[in-house]
């Protein structure tokens, strides 16, 4: 039998250090600035979190992007962490040169194999934009909707809420998925994302946060000399058109065995047929606890600025990506992005796991509750 969704599918955290936008002395809050309006003309927001410590993220209500985390290095020096831009133009001049960055990604996160699957039966077509396959929710995902935001109180103080109805045959999933996302700033320095969604008739969803990191600060040419553990003892390895392949292999005695701290370019450019297909690392790693936050997913260290990067998650699965893609072409608020310039650490379930009934389901039927959690937390050593 396949896991539910909602059982394997949890909630997240993620810890923003952020630059001196406030005070030590001014309490949490939310704060909202016009971002821009998009190309047919819809007016956009950023709005920043900010907590009782001074740390803040920006997050803006276009695809709920993250467009701004900064953190502390070693010497106590601030400095943006994640790939972004400074207006919304940034994200939509130039359609695909944003590359989903900070972005909310849905309705199904990562790669549909020839953009169909089957479900009660019957078979769905999605829109192809990637090849023959769909990658992270079709032409137009959720990337590239104005979402309702709104501030809300939470436990963990101010939080921002957004919320966004895909309806019925968008993009070609059946029934009207209503999908709210929270992000929410301690004051022990935690943004927490909580990912929600109902719908009304069976469909799939698979959903994550799209944040390219660089924890020597976005302007940094690599991400090759950092660190990286990956808590995974498996991963699903994939074809030509990076499409999973149905197995579940063990990473042991291949460079994919991040298990213990590993330098990520130390193995890149192994002589292994995974790295030459994904040009580095693009693969989905099978957790070892899915569904306890208490349990660290991954950990990355700098030891040039001291930043550490941890990930909690509710989701079965990490995408890490290095960035392989990015050419150069695209100038955000941190400079140029170049090749291997940032990493991504999606969690998500597996890719295309509607056509695999070995892996876990992604399944959300009617009257169902879909729910996740996902925490990237920030520290130095």
């Amino acid at each position: 039998m396949k896991p539910n969704l909602r059982l394997l599918a949890l909630s997240g955290a993620l810890m923003l250090f952020t630059a001196g936008l406030v005070t030590a002395q001014k309490t949490d809050s939310l704060h909202r600035q016009p971002f821009g309006k998009t190309p047919d003309g819809q007016e956009v927001y950023l709005y920043t979190l900010t907590n009782k410590s001074g740390m803040a993220v920006k997050i803006t209500n276009f695809g709920g992007r993250v467009t701004t985390i900064m953190a502390p290095d070693h010497n106590h020096k601030l400095d943006n962490v994640v790939l972004g831009f400074d207006s919304v133009e940034g994200y939509t001049v130039k359609p695909g040169s944003s590359g989903y960055f900070g972005a909310i990604i849905g309705r199904y996160a990562n790669r549909l194999a020839k953009g169909t699957f089957t479900l009660d039966g019957q078979t769905y077509h999605v829109p192809t934009n990637e090849g023959r396959n769909m990658l992270h929710g079709g032409r137009q995902g959720f990337d590239s909707k104005v979402w309702d935001a709104k501030e809300v109180s939470s436990e963990d103080g101010t939080a921002l809420e957004l919320h966004y109805l895909s309806k019925d045959g968008e993009e070609g999933f059946p029934g009207n998925l209503n999908v709210t996302v929270r992000y929410s700033l301690d004051n022990r320095n935690r943004l927490r994302i909580d990912y929600t969604a109902t719908t009304d008739k069976d469909t799939v969803v698979n959903l994550t946060n799209h944040s390219y990191f660089n924890l020597e600060g976005a302007g940094s040419e690599t991400i090759l000399n950092e660190k990286i553990m990956l808590a995974a003892d498996r991963y699903t390895p994939v074809d030509s058109t990076l499409i999973p392949t149905g197995a579940i292999d063990s990473v042991a005695g291949t460079p994919l065995d991040f298990r213990e701290p590993m330098v990520i370019g130390s193995r890149i450019e192994d002589n292994f047929e995974q790295l030459k297909l994904g040009k580095g690392y693009d693969h989905n790693f099978v957790l070892n606890h899915p569904g306890d936050l208490t349990k660290v997913a991954a950990r990355v260290t700098d030891a040039k600025s001291g930043r550490v990067l941890e990930v909690f998650t509710t989701q079965p699965g990490v995408q890490f990506y290095t960035g392989n893609f990015l050419d150069g072409t695209v100038h955000g608020n941190g400079g140029v992005y170049r090749r291997r310039s940032a990493l991504c650490l999606e969690t998500q379930h597996f890719p295309d796991s509607p056509n695999h009934a070995n892996f876990p389901s992604t399944e959300l039927h009617a009257g169902e509750t879909f729910h996740s959690t996902t925490i990237y937390r920030f520290a130095v050593e």
